[in-house]
């Protein structure tokens, strides 16, 4: 199976988002403990993107930035950086209890300690993220796209968010641009707006092309009925996932592509690792590998950008399950939270199990 893309694209991938900053603890301690702490530009759709950004791929950011602050400044920076275009408004902070940046409180946890993440997204100014504001003619039209990756968290933030996301994926249907969808449920995002949300959801996933969620992802955002347990046997597990994904299929048949990530926790630091994929009629499985973490923050999102990137260079579909495991495994080295991959060859690396050194 081949996912067919368009030609002659001026972007790969493109997604839509909300930044913000994120602060974690240096050396695992916790939030609450004090100390140094590391800042970074965060937001789980860039994640995504990193992964083809970093690879070579010409990846645009569409956001929006609260003007003349100095967290913009270093979200612009980091962007650049990370080989990745961005275009969005800027809007005026107001005064001190106006807009600005959402901030992801992290503590990564260590041993048996688990994580723990505080967000503090009052007065976001990625809520506004408004369709007027961007010429999507121009985008898909005269520029082109082959991917736009959405995701379930700009879609429930706010309702012109919403609005946005489902113009987008119009856009994107009309101009044969492919688009991915990961559901991202987040329950205070859609408290009072179930039903809206829904309609929503349901709407931007019988357009899309790869759909990308877990079990509560699934159930809650599109009401298909989750895996039977399946107890401490992964075997049994792995056949309650297919029996999902296979309810997916029938309710929203256009897609060719359905996702999952399959993860057991054996301490902070030590996971099982797994991911699951059926591509037309074929599935694909990683059974869970252990992996040693420093961050698990930011896994999901790796697996994502790794099999959009195996689908945007042309690859057979065993490669984009293969990849995604291996980047979303990269992504939990790291202390930023989304995978840096020097190379495709690191990544395979990593998926043959090979840590030897390189030099």
């Amino acid at each position: 199976m081949k996912i067919e893309l368009r030609k002659n694209c001026k972007y790969a991938l493109i997604v839509p988002t909300s930044m913000g900053i994120r602060i974690t603890p240096a050396n695992g301690q916790p939030v609450h403990c004090g100390g140094t702490f590391t800042m970074q530009a965060t937001s789980a759709e860039t994640n995504v993107a990193s992964v083809a950004s970093y690879l070579g791929l010409p990846v645009k950011v569409l956001t929006t930035f609260v003007k003349g602050s100095p967290i913009a400044q270093l979200i612009k920076d980091n962007l650049r950086s990370r080989n990745m275009e961005y275009e969005g408004v800027e809007v005026a902070q107001a005064d001190p209890w106006g807009y600005r940046h959402q901030i992801n409180i992290a503590d990564s946890g260590f041993g048996s300690r688990g994580p723990r993440v505080w967000n503090d997204r009052a007065g976001e100014v990625g809520r506004t993220l408004n369709v007027k504001d961007f010429d999507l003619e121009r985008i898909f039209g005269t520029e082109g796209v082959q991917i736009v990756h959405l995701s379930g968290l700009i879609g429930a933030l706010s309702p012109e968010t919403s609005t946005f996301c489902l113009e987008l994926a119009r856009a994107a249907k009309k101009h044969g641009t492919k688009i991915s969808f990961d559901l991202n449920y987040r329950a205070s995002f859609w408290k009072g707006r179930e039903k809206e949300l829904s309609a929503i959801f349901a709407e931007i996933a019988s357009v899309a092309d790869i759909l990308v969620g877990n079990e509560e992802d699934f159930q809650l955002c599109l009401g298909v009925q989750g895996p039977e347990a399946g107890g401490k046997d992964i075997k049994a597990k792995i056949e309650g996932f297919k029996g999902m994904i296979e309810r997916v299929k029938k309710a929203y048949p256009n897609a060719s592509t359905y996702g999952t990530t399959l993860r057991e926790v054996v301490d902070t630091n030590h996971h099982l690792w797994g991911a699951l994929m059926a591509a037309g009629d074929e599935w694909h499985v990683v059974e869970p590998r252990d992996i040693t973490v420093m961050d698990r923050i930011g896994g999901g999102d790796g697996f994502v950008g790794g099999m959009l990137y195996a689908i945007l260079k042309g690859w057979e579909p065993q490669k984009w399950i293969q990849f995604g495991w291996a980047t979303g495994a990269l992504a939990t080295t790291m202390m930023v939270d989304y995978a840096l991959p020097a190379d495709e060859e690191q990544v395979w690396s990593i998926w043959k199990g090979n840590a030897r050194v390189q030099r």
